[in-house]
């Protein structure tokens, strides 16, 4: 079915392309002429029309419109020979309609009960809409999880727990823009308290009919408090291997579904308060598939023909024949070199399929043209030979044979005879056979013949067959085999396992000819290292292009017990299930025991699991795992030994779940204490998954004054938590609390912790410190010091500091433990003022401020490297000038130079300064080392620039000296000028 959308400010053309099935259609002729017309519900399309045109046989619709193009299509090629007609195709016309606009009332609901959603699609075509739903405002979609879900069927939205917000259902499709429904307001209404409820499956599936290979999906959906498990199964039969569930568990997907997979289907909702169960039926159906059909075919004239045309499909197709395009109730007598186009139509409910042909009808003398006889045949003596004799003929021809000059004797011996198409059979072949034969046939349109050589060879035999051979895993093993045969012909020993011919290249690591053994007659096996997949039946052929002789052995390799099999998992329990198993293959050595291994989620190694009885003889195929994990995903496989190795495990159960049980463990590292003021926190450490022994886990903490005599108690459901904060506005500070902790499940409580003493949470400091103090280091430092708070509940301090420019809200923090006295600050811009100020901070939060501290950074250093002018060897030193660097009136003023002479490749080296403008450094006295200069001021270093130098020994540069001499003196010059 093709679907085209129309809208409002676009035009759509769609072509159709189909087969013409060219390929089952047959032409002797070189010039062949095809005319191609279309129709649409059983009448023509016009093509004269501006609207139609026709693209290599494909029809294009231009601006296609409903009420006219709208229905079925199908295309009729033909030529001198006959019709074929295409498979038809459906066009309809999708449309999805906006939401109306009016506002969608608000949904008010009881807190702890669930809800649905309405999202009530507009009009649109086809159905296969996707629905999402988002929540106050785009793009935050629902996410899908045990609480909230989406049906793909209504796109109506179900809820488990209840919160605050506004919705709006979001439609898409393949074909279209989306569109957005008006946004629904959600308003719980508050409760006392929040009651569980039994689980209560509000989105059910009903029956489904499918089609063989589409993909089927199942929603099952359920409200309850504690929010239910969902579970999937079909009923008295194992699930397709192809369904997947989601991880919520609400929806059930069968990709590739086949006609097995057709059955009764029921998801199961429980919670600790009940359960619901709801079953629905998928029903399987099939198109239309060819079992047979018909091909072209060439008949001779007066001849019967079988033309088949069967179809398999659910419900079962009917058959219907087409001639030339039409519909034929009969067959009409076919004239000599008639031609005919046929077609055979199979359609059920869900489809048609097509098959056509041509037929063609002959009618000539026989000729040996196409198919002579083989000028020399060669035959085994006492075997059994036959000579074809095949021409082309219609009708068919009468044959007769000759040998030699003799037409009619030789043939009144029994093990002659004659084949109904001709051909000859000689059985018991001897000597005498030898010589030329000719074939006769003849028919109403003329007669021809054909002759041939027969050449009676000697037969191949075997002379040393292989004998039976009996051997250990891992040894080797040789197969004899020895043949005669006729000299004149090559001699070829083709082995073969269990009836499968041996390929030699594939399989040389176990398989191989003994080359040692150099005789044209004898095709030795080697088998290497064998192994118990090589236990079987060796045959050794001995062949020639005209006969073969075949001998066989049983190799029989005796090894470790193969797998048992048809393992089962019955009587599960909380912590043991029974076992039952089938005898494996012992391979020829009996077994002694037997080992049940498990595996969890909690690793992915098989282990050796606790059995009852301990020890299981090699003659029971029946015991107990025992010392399970309650509620524990387990499989289970058994491997047997016997006294020449450990076995091959069996196949591995299905997985299964251990009943549930009450937790028999507790928490352990109970403690706590701190957090914020008038707060009391309490942590654990949380039980891993393989103590929960059952659904709903959670923990029962209990806490009371230490001289308190009745024990407050709260639950907390999420299993992976180990902490719970108890706030209480009368709490007084640094009071001592006992505390104990216990796990629970849907099964019962488990046992209490050993209690601990904890505090709860002190006040916050409520002196600020004093004497704070600031120091100005750069351009972006500063220090800031201050003394110590009398409070010994003191854990750190909090320096808060933010820039002139920027809001009190905006400050950036710093901490620093309760021992520090004062604090660095970085990363400042520079000649800006800031506000500092400093609190004692402990676990309940931070006491008053200091008093506020003003200050200002200094100006930013010089941006301007410092340009050096000449790196002149002097003796054992280098001689490093520079020029002097100028700040900028935003920068700070230059007060000397910082130069650091380091190896090249090392960031640490020697550092001067000075308030020169040039620096003596010794000689390196290996390598090549860097001269960093730099501009220092009072707000911080400025830009660095740099010269490599080298201590290899160089010839004393008098250009260089002279030019430094220059300089120097220019120096000079310009300074007396100046005064």
């Amino acid at each position: 079915m093709f679907v085209a959308w129309k809208q409002k400010t676009q035009l759509t053309f769609i072509i159709f392309k189909f087969t013409l099935f060219a390929g089952l259609m047959t032409f002797d002729v070189t010039f062949i002429f095809f005319s191609n017309r279309w129709r649409m519900n059983n009448g023509d399309v016009d093509l004269t029309s501006d609207r139609y045109s026709m693209v290599g046989g494909n029809l294009v619709i231009n601006n296609p419109d409903k009420q006219k193009d709208a229905g079925i299509y199908y295309c009729l090629a033909s030529n001198n020979y006959g019709m074929v007609r295409s498979t038809e195709a459906t066009l309809s016309f999708g449309y999805l309609d906006p939401f109306p606009p009016e506002e969608r009332p608000e949904v008010r609901v009881k807190e702890g009960k669930g809800m649905v959603l309405l999202c009530d699609p507009p009009y649109h075509f086809p159905d296969d809409l996707s629905y999402r739903w988002l929540l106050n405002e785009f793009p935050v979609f629902i996410t899908m999880d045990k609480r909230r879900f989406v049906s793909q069927t209504n796109g109506n939205l179900y809820r488990a727990r209840l919160c605050r917000h506004t919705f709006l259902c979001f439609v898409s499709s393949l074909f279209t823009k989306s569109v957005f429904s008006k946004f629904i307001p959600l308003i719980p209404l508050p409760e006392r308290t929040t009651k569980p409820y039994p689980a209560d499956i509000v989105v059910q599936f009903k029956d489904v009919y499918a089609l063989m290979g589409q993909n089927v999906t199942l929603e099952c959906f359920a409200l309850g408090n504690p929010v239910p498990d969902i579970r999937w199964r079909k009923v008295l039969e194992p699930m397709p291997s192809t369904a997947e569930i989601s991880t919520s568990g609400a929806v059930l997907k069968i990709f590739n579904i086949q006609l097995e997979d057709e059955g009764t289907y029921e998801c199961e909702a429980e919670n600790i308060r009940g359960k619901d169960k709801h079953h629905g039926r998928i029903y399987v159906q099939a198109f239309p598939e060819w079992v047979e059909h018909i091909n072209d075919t060439e008949v001779d004239i007066g001849s019967d023909l079988y033309w088949p045309c069967v179809a398999t499909g659910k419900p079962i197709p009917t058959i219907r024949w087409l001639k030339n395009g039409y519909s034929v109730l009969k067959v009409l007598p076919l004239a000599l070199g008639t031609r005919s186009s046929s077609g055979c139509i199979a359609e059920n409910t869900h489809g048609v399929i097509y098959a056509n042909a041509e037929l063609k009808i002959l009618a000539l003398a026989p000729t040996f043209e196409m198919n002579p006889m083989k000028k020399k045949i060669l035959a085994a003596k006492g075997g059994r030979v036959i000579i074809e004799c095949k021409p082309k003929a219609a009708p068919k021809p009468k044959f007769s044979w000759s040998k030699g000059t003799d037409t009619h004797c030789f043939f009144h011996f029994h093990r002659i005879l004659i084949w109904e198409d001709g051909s000859l059979e000689i059985n018991n072949i001897t000597r005498n056979d030898g010589g030329i034969y000719t074939c006769f046939a003849e028919n109403n349109r003329g007669k021809a013949n054909s002759t041939g050589t027969l050449v009676i060879t000697d037969p191949t035999r075997i002379i040393l067959a292989p004998i039976n051979a009996d051997i250990t895993v891992g040894e080797n093993a040789t197969m004899q085999c020895a043949a005669s045969f006729d000299p004149a012909l090559d001699l070829t020993f083709i082995w073969s396992f269990n009836g499968y011919v041996i390929d030699f290249n594939k399989e040389n690591i176990h398989y191989q000819r003994n080359f040692m053994v150099r005789l044209d007659s004898n095709g030795e096996l080697l088998i290497r290292n064998a192994q118990l997949k090589h236990a079987g039946r060796y045959t050794c052929t001995a062949q020639t292009i005209v006969d073969n002789s075949s001998a066989s052995a049983d190799l029989v390799v005796r090894g470790p017990p193969g797998p048992p099999g048809g393992l089962r998992i019955e009587d599960i329990r909380a912590t043991s299930v029974a076992l039952t198993w089938s005898r494996g293959s012992d391979n020829h050595s009996p077994i002694s025991k037997y080992n049940i291994q498990t595996k969890t989620i909690l690793s992915d190694d098989w282990k050796d699991a606790k059995t009852d009885p301990p020890i299981i003889e090699g003659n029971m195929e029946a015991a107990r795992a025992v010392d399970l994990i309650p509620w524990m995903e387990y499989e289970f496989r058994v491997v047997a030994t016997n006294t020449l190795g450990i076995g091959e495990p069996s196949i591995p159960s299905n997985k299964i779940k251990t009943d549930g049980a009450a937790p028999n463990v507790a928490p352990s590292d109970v403690g706590g204490g701190g957090g914020s003021n008038r707060e009391l926190t309490i942590t654990w450490a949380p039980l891993s998954r393989e103590y929960h022994y059952g659904n709903n886990f959670g923990y029962i903490v209990a806490f009371k004054p230490f001289d308190g005599e009745e024990w407050k108690k709260v639950t907390v459901t999420n299993p992976d938590t180990g902490r719970y904060v108890h706030k209480d506005e009368t709490m007084r500070p640094s009071t001592a609390f006992q505390v104990k902790v216990k796990a629970f499940n849907n099964k019962g409580d488990g046992p209490y912790s050993l209690t601990a003493v904890i505090n709860s949470a002190q006040d916050a400091p409520s002196e600020a410190p004093a004497e704070v103090g600031v120091k100005v280091l750069s351009s972006s430092e500063i220090s800031v010091h201050w003394e110590h708070v009398v409070e010994k509940i003191v854990e750190s301090y909090q320096i808060r500091y933010w820039s002139a420019h920027d809001k009190e809200a905006a400050a950036h923090r710093v901490q620093v433990t309760s021992q520090e006295y004062s604090a660095r600050l970085e990363n400042l811009l520079p000649d800006t003022q800031y506000f500092v100020e400093v609190r004692a901070c402990n676990s309940a939060g931070c006491g008053p401020p200091s008093d506020m501290i003003e200050t200002f950074t200094k100006k930013a250093p010089p941006s301007q490297p410092p340009r050096i002018i000449s790196s002149i060897r002097s003796g054992s030193r280098y001689i490093i000038t520079w020029d002097h660097v100028v700040a900028l009136s935003n920068e700070s003023t230059v007060t000397g130079y910082k130069v650091l002479y380091r190896p090249d490749g090392q960031h640490d080296g020697k550092l001067y300064s000075t308030h020169k403008h040039s620096i003596e450094v010794p000689i390196p006295r290996d390598g090549e080392y860097v001269v960093e200069v730099r501009a220092h001021s009072d707000g911080g270093d400025g830009v660095v620039s740099q010269v490599k130098i080298s201590g290899k020994p160089v010839i004393e540069d008098t250009f260089q000296l002279s030019q430094l001499k220059y300089h120097n003196a220019l120096k000079w010059y310009i300074f007396w000028t100046i005064r």
